[in-house]
């Protein structure tokens, strides 16, 4: 995996994931290998969607299980 596939991941990661810490390191690594800034907001958008999906599928169970 090349530098750039590595910390586009760990940046959706992190964002997903809500590990702050995860996401500075992943984001300052995007920047010393000159990652384009478009790349870097585009992956966070995917995570975003990823973590929105997974929170009202969670919401959803909830709701289902305790409404049994």
């Amino acid at each position: 995996m090349d530098e750039k596939i590595r910390e586009l991941t760990g940046i959706a990661a992190a964002v997903a994931g809500h590990c702050q810490k995860c996401f500075i390191y992943h984001y300052s690594e995007a920047k010393k290998f000159k990652i384009e800034q478009k790349d870097i907001e585009e992956v966070i958008e995917f995570a975003k969607a990823i973590r929105s999906a997974g929170n009202k599928g969670m919401d959803e169970f909830v709701k289902n299980t305790v409404s049994q």
